[in-house]
């Protein structure tokens, strides 16, 4: 099977591709952009995911014998443009928001530079990775924040699809999140890996109390026992009568897990197991989370809602051309007007404004022509948001692998504590700081 990615496109950008080709605008020099128009749901701020993905992704958008045979058998496009995707290879540079940055409406998390055929057809892909991993980031971020000290766990990949679960542990990784139980995310991304029993060890057994044994007896005392199968006081009772005191700790899974928790922890203190810490999972998002921050839990386990982004699954990102050399080598902003979709021309710089270290605004820089772009020291009160992601068509490596997860988790902890206030409240509301653009 070809692993190129060249397909992981729509139709329409092959055809435009087709079409400058003959009419010679293909060769124009362009500027298409990435962002979000608005945050959804009424958030508060949003986090850049996918970037190390796509980059990798890009390495292996190439369109091999596979896809060329495939392209001029479905006769999607002219043999002349067939000809010339056999050597395509992305030419043009990249720059945009580090992944865990936060953004918000407006944000120019992408800059893509290159001729229109090199540009147009990253569309689809772009969007793909960004779109979705952005939205599972947003969400395991507010978790975190709901969370506070508290660990948390992906466990979702049963609720997507077997790709879409890869991404999502990573991102939730990324966003605050400790641990996965997807082993190809652990093995793919160096994600530590997390897992003991589900209620069909319990039901396997003649009893409760075998399955427990047999699992401390595998796993040691320090695991954690699932003990909502049957009745929670007597698997709790039994947990410990199997595994003694110094029991690692016990899930719950199902009940009203505020009221559920406080009986468990009462019942494990006055059997003498005051160090056995509680997990609960259940169908938990962050206003779950949030609810339960005054019950004496240690530790949440997530799934379907941070694979989906929490009722969000996409992060409404659109990728559009907003400057471009006219017929005769001059540069023009373009932007679309049409109403509730319109666009900023123009090529950009960001920075984020900061008040003794606290986020107060999002900076948005127009440039005059294509050269002027502003620098840092423009903006010295300002934390300047974009960095080469793609240079002459070479992804840059240090945003990649594994090496690259951790940087962008560190760096996504680091930049959330810039937000204000206001910013870790979970209801909807007008995002946090607002947008500002300037002119050159």
């Amino acid at each position: 099977m070809s692993a190129s990615t060249a397909l992981l496109t729509d139709r329409y950008e092959l055809t435009m591709l087709d079409a400058a080709l003959r009419d010679g605008t293909a060769s124009r020099h362009c500027v298409f952009e990435l962002f979000a128009r608005r945050l959804p749901g009424g958030r508060r701020f949003g986090v850049v995911g996918g970037t190390g993905r796509l980059l990798g992704l890009l390495r292996d958008f190439r369109f091999g014998d596979d896809e060329l045979r495939y392209l001029r058998d479905a006769d999607v496009v002219s043999p002349e443009a067939v000809a010339y995707l056999e050597s395509y290879r992305f030419q043009g540079s990249i720059a945009g928001y580090r992944e865990g940055e936060l953004y918000f409406p407006g944000s120019p998390i992408l800059t893509v530079e290159g001729s229109f055929a090199d540009a147009v057809i990253l569309e689809t892909v772009a969007l793909s990775v960004m779109n979705h991993d952005s939205a599972v980031a947003t969400a395991a971020a507010r978790m975190s924040i709901a969370a506070g000290d508290r660990p948390l766990a992906e466990m979702g990949s049963r609720r997507a699809g077997e790709s879409s679960a890869v991404a999502a542990a990573r991102m939730a990784y990324i966003a605050g999140f400790g641990a996965t139980s997807n082993l190809e995310a652990g093995r793919r991304w160096g994600i530590p890996t997390m897992g003991t029993a589900a209620h069909s060890w319990t039901l396997l057994h003649d009893s409760e109390e075998d399955a427990f044994r047999a699992q401390v007896e595998a796993l040691g005392p320090e695991t954690t026992l699932l003990v909502d199968t049957y009745d929670i006081a007597r698997g709790v009772e039994t947990a410990i009568a199997v595994a003694g005191t110094g029991l690692g700790g016990v899930r719950i899974d199902s009940g009203d897990l505020p009221a559920v928790a406080a009986t468990v922890r009462a019942q494990l203190d006055a059997l003498g197991a005051t160090g056995t810490r509680i997990t609960v999972t259940s169908d938990l998002d962050e206003y779950a989370i949030a609810a339960l921050a005054a019950s004496p839990v240690d530790a949440y386990g997530v799934g379907t809602s941070v694979v989906t982004g929490s009722g969000h699954p996409t992060a409404g990102m659109v990728y559009k051309l907003v400057a471009r050399q006219d017929a005769a080598g001059g540069w023009v902003s373009v932007a679309k007007t049409a109403e509730g979709k319109g666009s900023q021309g123009g090529r950009k710089s960001a920075f984020r404004s900061l008040d003794a270290g606290v986020a107060t605004q999002e900076l948005v820089e127009i440039a005059d022509g294509f050269e002027q772009l502003a620098q840092p020291g423009d903006h010295p009160d300002a934390r300047p948001l974009q960095v080469p992601l793609v240079v002459d068509g070479e992804p840059v490596s240090d945003h990649e692998g594994a090496a690259g997860v951790e940087s962008a988790r560190k760096h996504h902890l680091r930049v959330r504590e810039e937000l204000p206030i206001r910013a870790l409240a979970l209801s909807r509301s007008d995002p946090a700081i607002p947008t500002v653009y300037l002119d050159a």
